[in-house]
């Protein structure tokens, strides 16, 4: 069967930009990239609403897909449940592909710094990262349009300038970030490393102020806290507190004013499954509990959900006892974890319904006293909460080159919560989606070390880092990989870091020059 198809009058034009963003030579190289990056996404189309007219590039089959053409086919017929020799296949192969050129074309559009290159890598190592991963994925759970618009209120953004005055040169000269403007960064990721003492955290609290006064109020952030705050240094921020107006959370004293759970659609049978074995596969990561154990949650989940009358959500308390019941009184990891999640208050019962939560300012630490399991489960179901909220919504739009910001998400101590492979997965995703919805990811280290991890480095992901002094300044290697410079500017790196003391920092700020110490 031979298949002769045009692309949409639309893609026409778009395909030639395509190729020429992605340098790959002949345009049917972006059209099947296009196709399995659409297919990719897992969606579903429809002959009758999303086939468009048939005006622009025209491809027959075997210069479409090669050599490769069997395979392509296959792919459209194992999706769609088709028979080969099926007279619509050609029309689901058009569809895909202009799905593709559509969404590809988008994220250019409101990436202005995304270059071919970062597509590419990009894709490929999520598409590796698939085959190797677990069943329970960690994409955002999408609820569907009734859902959303019932449970999700789209967060204000703010795209006007945001300067944020981060040092002095030794001549005095004042030193500005352009957060987001999309003419000079590509995303507004910050990745922050420092020794205990050298001011990173203060770096990190002044750019905080900067964020929440220059927007008044209008980008909200969370300060989460993962080795806990002294009561020494709950004073000395007081009046960072006050005059962003954060609310100071200390767990387990406090409840958080979320419940985590939410991110589980009640409505949509499909999505709810979906998402109770995300929240199965959290609370596995960071318990350890064994294959029965985790059927025996999410047996209770569901059965807890389905039990729920009038949009509610459970509580861990209701979760724990139907475990009890299924499993007796017999001790047990997961028993142990449930119970503590439980006991402890938390989280709070009720669902945000108008994402109330993410239109305020919070710090939240999380006291060493608690059991471990207990603290990374909990910073990760906020994480996840998060996560899944923002992409819930619609993207905040560039206008005149600004990003809409709504959101700093500030995880303190990142070397310690993302030591697992599952845990940086997720990071990973939260830092290559979240960005189009107006949220900056700033993560704060005492070590470079720590962000270049087997699996991915964390600071390409970031595309502005700031270097204070750290214990390995004799690695110049990887403190050139953690600033994403080359050879020509390691000599000046090599010798900033030399003559590095308290307060001072290099970065690869691109308003600024490239690894020269300065004040911060």
């Amino acid at each position: 069967m031979l298949i002769n198809l045009r692309t949409s009058e639309t893609n026409k034009v778009v395909v030639q930009d395509l190729t020429r963003k992605l340098n790959l030579g002949s345009e049917n190289y972006v059209s099947r990239i296009a196709f399995a990056f659409s297919l990719s996404k897992g969606v579903k189309l429809s002959l009758e609403k999303d086939l468009s007219d048939s005006k622009g590039k025209e491809y027959k089959d075997d210069i479409l897909f090669g050599k490769y053409r069997d395979y392509y086919i296959a792919l459209i017929c194992q999706h769609y449940s088709l028979y080969k020799s099926d007279k619509d296949v050609g029309k689901y192969i058009k569809m895909h592909i202009d799905h593709g050129l559509g969404i590809m074309n988008k994220l250019f559009e409101e990436n202005l710094n995304y270059t071919g290159l970062d597509f590419l890598t990009e894709t490929i190592e999520a598409g590796i990262e698939k085959l190797e991963e677990n069943d329970v994925s960690n994409d955002a759970i999408i609820f569907d349009e009734f859902t959303r618009r019932s449970r999700i209120t789209n967060k204000g953004y703010y795209a006007n300038p945001i300067r944020i005055h981060v040092g002095k040169s030794f001549e005095d000269e004042d030193i500005h970030f352009l957060l987001n403007d999309t003419s000079i960064h590509n995303n507004a990721h910050v990745a922050v490393a420092g020794n205990t003492g050298t001011g990173k955290t203060y770096f990190a609290n002044n750019f905080l102020k900067q964020v929440a006064s220059q927007t008044q109020g209008a980008v909200n952030f969370i300060f989460l806290d993962f080795k806990g705050i002294s009561s020494e240094d709950e004073k000395k921020n007081q009046g960072f507190f006050d005059l962003t107006k954060t609310e100071l959370i200390k767990a387990p004293y406090k409840p958080f004013p979320i419940n985590p759970l939410s991110f589980i659609d009640n409505v949509n049978e499909k999505n709810r499954i979906m998402g109770i074995s995300k929240f199965v596969d959290i609370i596995t990561s960071y318990s350890g509990i064994g294959k029965n154990q985790q059927q025996t949650l999410k047996d209770a989940t569901k059965e807890v959900f389905n039990s729920m009358k009038n949009g509610q959500y459970p509580s861990f308390k209701q979760i724990y006892d139907r475990v009890i019941e299924m499993e007796g009184e017999k001790a047990s990891t997961l028993k142990e974890i449930l119970q503590s999640l439980s006991e402890l208050d938390l989280f709070e019962t009720q669902a945000d319904v108008n994402n109330s939560f993410l239109n305020q300012n919070y710090y939240l630490s999380l006291s060493g006293d608690l059991p471990r399991n207990v603290r990374f489960t909990s910073v990760f179901l906020i994480i996840n909460y998060i996560y899944n909220t923002f992409m819930n919504m619609d993207n905040a739009p560039i206008e005149e080159n600004y990003q809409g910001m709504r959101y700093v998400l500030l995880i303190d101590e990142a070397h310690t919560i993302f030591k697992e492979k599952k845990s940086q997965d997720l990071l990973e995703k939260i830092l290559r989606e979240i960005r189009s919805k107006g949220v900056s990811v700033v993560l704060l280290s005492q070590g470079i070390e720590e962000f270049n991890q087997p699996s991915f480095d964390f600071s390409s992901m970031c595309e502005t880092v700031f270097l204070f002094d750290i214990k390995d300044k004799v690695n110049l290697k990887m403190m050139q990989k953690f600033l994403g410079i080359g050879d020509h500017d390691a000599q000046k790196l090599k010798v900033s870091m030399e003559k590095i003391q308290k307060y001072q920092v290099v970065s690869n700020l691109k308003e600024y020059k490239v690894a020269e110490l300065f004040k911060a």
